[in-house]
């Protein structure tokens, strides 16, 4: 399920790109499943659908979803979402890291918080809702 915040400071398709993109990694959506219309899910949503529009391009561009004219647009197969994404998170990742261990957070601190993750993100991926009423 896809939860807007209207009180986050990020855009609202920014916000439902994420949404988009946390049910694709997770597992939510299986590999070439269709996704909502841009009209079905702006109703569901209740916002413009100019804005479902702006983050399904976005996601197209990232290599997440596909579109077929006609038919509508689906879920990449995410073997072929591109690599580099994954590298550019790890960069992330590390310079985060080296951040809040210079910050005093121990390694065995971040390990935990890391396994936390991992435990939350493998019971949370049977109980993902993608309904989007």
């Amino acid at each position: 399920m896809i939860n807007l915040n209207y009180r986050d400071s990020r855009p609202i398709y920014e916000q439902i790109k994420d949404g988009i993109r946390k049910l694709v990694m997770t597992g939510a959506f299986s590999p070439h499943e269709r996704l909502p219309s841009v009209r079905e899910l702006a109703s569901s949503l209740a916002i413009n659908p100019n804005t479902i529009q702006r983050a399904y391009k976005e996601l197209e561009a990232e290599g997440y979803i596909y579109t077929t004219a006609g038919k509508g647009s689906f879920v990449s197969d995410i073997s072929e979402v591109d690599a580099g994404r994954r590298e550019r998170q790890l960069k992330k990742f590390e310079e985060a890291a080296v951040e809040l261990m210079f910050l005093g957070m121990g390694a065995g601190e971040l390990k935990s918080r890391i396994d936390r993750l991992a435990k939350d993100s493998e019971g949370g991926r049977a109980q993902h809702d993608t309904n989007f009423d």
